[in-house]
């Protein structure tokens, strides 16, 4: 366990050498980057390894394939700036076939006022942006040892009266090494083609000579730039630690490469007792603004078939002050 966690600390510490410059603001579609499940933000999102249950759809579809009956699961996180993302989940197992699931994610803000430069207090109209995701994922045990998941995806973003859409495609794969309770998780995300926006907004009269002429503007439209995806490479590992009849210690971290900015890493750790109460904290090394985060979670039955699951998360934002996740879930 001890040359786990410096074989850890060395990667991260690595990736914050290496790390020269960074590429933010190169690809678009950023909502897909907003983390989904509360028990993976409260262990500073290490979760490539770890993710055993609905929302592992997110962060590493292979991990789907431990779902051994049906969830669902819904998460609120209050983002930024009074911005909200909405994630709702189901997944079912099906004998000798695998695990399928769907969800889908919105994001949403409040109407903000037009400004224009003549009217800078404000034109007296209102404009909104919002983005959303629609996923289908499927996972299969391949040995007792390997799994691999992979989920497919619309995605589409709309500000004002433009909008954009597209497919993207998630990869992933879990490997149980054999060394105790020792798993590596690697998956990639968000890979898919350009996106590019277009609609009405875009339309203007165009006239090639300036006014210098009597010819009539013709109708056209403006072109914009194409942006990427936010894909994203993860790798990670997890590990369990018996503490006693009733409690155990996981450990997990991570290390991913995004397409749009330097690499970054998470050191996470939970603790649960008798499989109902856990408490969990993590860090993020290398990101912008978030750092430190703490998280808490419920699991009991409120049947003899259905067990309800509640977590909440806590991550600190920098400058940007706090992020609080909460999430609810049924195992059936």
């Amino acid at each position: 366990m001890k040359k786990l966690v410096l074989i850890l600390v060395l990667a991260l510490t690595a990736t914050t050498a290496s790390a020269e410059f960074s590429k933010t603001g190169s690809a678009g579609a950023q909502f897909l980057k907003i983390g989904v499940g509360s028990k993976y933000q409260g262990m500073a999102e290490a979760g490539a390894a770890m993710a055993n249950d609905v929302y592992a759809m997110y962060w590493n579809p292979a991990g789907l394939a431990e779902v051994g009956g049906s969830e669902v699961s819904f998460t609120n996180v209050n983002w930024l700036l009074d911005i909200d993302l909405n994630y709702v989940a189901y997944a079912r197992y099906f004998e000798d076939v695998g695990t399928f699931g769907l969800s889908a994610s919105i994001l949403s803000m409040d109407d903000q006022e037009i400004t224009t430069f003549e009217q800078q207090e404000g034109t007296g109209d209102y404009y909104t942006a919002s983005s959303f995701a629609i996923s289908g994922s499927y996972a299969r045990q391949l040995t007792d040892k390997f799994a691999f998941g992979f989920t497919a995806k619309y995605v589409g973003e709309k500000i004002h009266n433009v909008t954009s859409s597209g497919m993207a495609f998630d990869f992933g794969t879990l490997l149980y090494t054999g060394f105790r309770s020792l798993r590596l998780g690697m998956s990639i995300t968000n890979l898919g083609p350009e996106l590019e926006f277009t609609g009405s907004d875009l339309a203007v009269r165009y006239d090639e000579r300036n006014g210098d002429g009597t010819n009539e503007p013709v109708p056209a439209n403006l072109s914009t730039t194409p942006y990427d995806l936010p894909m994203l490479f993860r790798v990670g590992v997890a590990y369990d630690v018996n503490m006693g009849p009733k409690s155990l210690m996981t450990f997990s971290g991570e290390i991913k490469h995004p397409n749009d900015n330097i690499q970054q890493g998470a050191l996470g750790a939970q603790f649960g007792y008798d499989e109902q109460f856990f408490l969990r904290s993590g860090y993020k090394f290398n990101a912008d603004e978030e750092g430190l985060a703490f998280g808490a979670g419920l699991s009991t039955n409120i049947s003899n078939q259905t067990k309800l699951v509640i977590d909440y998360a806590w991550q600190d934002f920098g400058r940007f002050e706090s992020a609080q996740r909460f999430s609810v879930g049924f195992v059936f």
